[in-house]
């Protein structure tokens, strides 16, 4: 479902010195995978996501959506994807509604559909009531919601996602794992970075370790993790490479 291969993605800098961002990252999620994205702040997992969106350019390597190019056919690759970033861009001065609209209409959503995922989803994150108030008046969780239910209303096919779970209250927070579970469980690929180590060892199927734009570790969790936790996996990694 989606498949990246041998990704790489170079920022320069004023003095004329390049840094590799993202350096030879090769990995695929099946239909139905939950994948976490781990590493620790600036290694390269932001910059992936927004690459595998089409947000961002690459250098070097492959993305395929569905077996869409997105380099090659980024329209069509588009539209198979959802993609929550860190912090969302909302329309501040619309009302919740009317972004979500917004949405179903680049996606071709049609009405009945719209509004029954609408209600589904948005009762669900707890922020139904709300949809009719000025995004600008929202507090950061309940525009957290707001852009989840975007990302949801759709049907992607491939979910990204960006620490989804920051901001959310712990009802929300749980209701958003049970939605995940039920996408995954319908064919969704799901790939989202997150510190948050409790939650990725319980929810996710797969996992993927990266530092400094590398890949250090790939798998399904349960093999990967053995009979540690995630973060004692996550701290020895981190401690191996260092020392070497």
């Amino acid at each position: 479902m989606l498949e990246i291969k041998s990704l790489s993605k170079i920022y320069g800098s004023k003095n004329g010195e390049s840094k590799k961002a993202v350096d030879n990252l090769t990995l695929s999620i099946d239909g139905g995978q939950i994948m976490a994205f781990i590493g620790h702040n600036g290694a390269g997992k932001t910059t992936t996501l927004k690459a595998i969106a089409g947000i961002i350019d690459f250098d070097e390597g492959q993305i395929l959506i569905d077996g869409i190019d997105i380099k090659k056919e980024p329209m069509k690759a588009k539209m198979e994807i959802a993609y929550l970033p860190d912090n969302p861009q909302l329309f501040e001065h619309s009302r919740g509604i009317e972004q979500i609209n917004f949405i179903c209409d680049v996606f071709g959503v049609s009405e009945k559909e719209r509004e029954a995922k609408t209600e589904f989803y948005a009762k669900r994150l707890g922020i139904y009531d709300d949809l009719g108030g000025k995004i600008s008046t929202y507090s950061h969780g309940m525009k957290q919601k707001l852009a989840i239910v975007c990302a949801l209303v759709h049907n992607p096919k491939v979910l990204l996602m960006d620490e989804p779970f920051v901001g959310l209250d712990p009802v929300s927070s749980h209701e958003l794992k049970e939605i995940l579970k039920e996408k995954s469980s319908t064919g969704v690929a799901i790939f989202y970075s997150t510190h948050v180590l409790e939650v990725a060892e319980k929810l996710c199927s797969h996992v993927a370790i990266i530092k400094k734009g590398k890949l250090l570790c790939l798998g399904k969790m349960d093999e990967i993790r053995g009979n540690k936790d995630l973060e004692q996996l996550f701290l020895e990694i981190e401690n191996e490479k260092n020392d070497n």
